[in-house]
């Protein structure tokens, strides 16, 4: 039976447990309607076909204990598109228990699917991954970003984890390589961060945004670039992208935050993406409170970039 003849056959209703208490109700529908595109999820949502307790909610609500979902038969027409081969994948996790993962994520895959994405990290690793039901992102990286990415597997594992993010006891360290010339040693920038949805995607530092503080220490000087190591004291939707910019030494390869023309002379130079790199990322296990501690090289063609630069 296709995942279409399983969506449509019934109705189903479901009683949420303590394991999907606190879960979206968007990323619920899209862990039980497994393959029933994210758009349509969201379509029936704001059509109110998704009724919890007998009503109406949105999208973002946070499920509790003893909800009762509602979902109705799911009559999409056309079936997804078939799964890619993910085994390759499985060769990118850094570190994996019954609670965790961490995926060395590669540079130009998206986390999530959408804007025109059928797979991303999250639903590729559902594939590659069925009996593992409660596959969650903790945090998110930007599609050209590499590096640490780390994946909740259970709903008790990501509640801890965020926890430990609000908390500040989260480590995450990048790599980045910035433009021009870099005058002294480490600096802090701490400048809120606003994100504005009209047109492109854009974060900008504006008072009326919330706290971001970003540490960059200087690592190696070339001639006109700087490789530095950032550690985030926030979380924020392009943090190190845009504190780097408003010093005026923008990531390597950056057209959203950067000059254009700058990172066109990039690739001229062998920098085919962004030069930012989840480097490392330290936090408590949620299940012992140890530190787990992971790390991802450089990808080689990062390094080819600094190899190729005069010093």
């Amino acid at each position: 039976m296709s995942w279409h003849d399983k969506a449509a056959s019934a109705v189903r209703v479901v009683t949420i447990d303590a394991e999907r208490s606190g879960q979206r109700l968007d990323n619920f529908l899209l862990a039980v309607l497994k393959g029933v595109p994210r758009t349509h999820i969201y379509r029936i949502v704001r059509k109110g076909e998704i009724r919890i307790n007998k009503g109406r909610r949105k999208a973002d609500y946070r499920l509790q204990v003893g909800d009762v979902v509602r979902i109705p038969p799911i009559d999409v027409k056309a079936p997804p598109p078939p799964a890619p081969d993910l085994a390759w994948l499985a060769d990118l996790i850094l570190f994996e228990d019954d609670w965790l993962l961490v995926l060395d994520k590669p540079s130009g895959m998206a986390v999530h699917g959408g804007s025109g994405l059928s797979f991303g990290v999250i639903e590729a690793l559902r594939a590659l991954r069925p009996a593992a039901r409660g596959l969650e992102l903790v945090h998110r990286l930007d599609r050209a970003t590499s590096g640490c990415l780390l994946i909740a597997k259970r709903r008790s594992a990501l509640r801890g984890l965020h926890e430990s993010l609000r908390s500040g006891h989260f480590g995450k360290h990048y790599v980045a390589l910035l433009q021009g010339v870099w005058v002294g040693g480490a600096r802090t920038v701490d400048a809120p961060l606003l994100r504005r949805e009209t047109g492109e995607r854009r974060v900008v530092v504006d008072a009326a945004g919330k706290p971001a503080q970003t540490h960059f220490t200087p690592r190696r000087r070339f001639r006109d670039a700087t490789l530095t190591d950032v550690r985030l004291g926030t979380g924020r939707t392009h943090q190190v992208r845009v504190h780097a910019a408003y010093l005026g030494n923008p990531v390597a390869g950056d057209e959203r935050y950067g000059d254009p023309k700058a990172a066109g002379a990039w690739k001229q130079r062998g920098l085919a993406r962004l030069f930012l790199h989840a480097a490392r990322l330290s936090f408590p296990h949620p299940a012992t409170g140890q530190t787990v501690d992971i790390e991802s090289p450089l990808p080689k063609d990062l390094v080819r970039v600094l190899e190729s630069l005069d010093g």
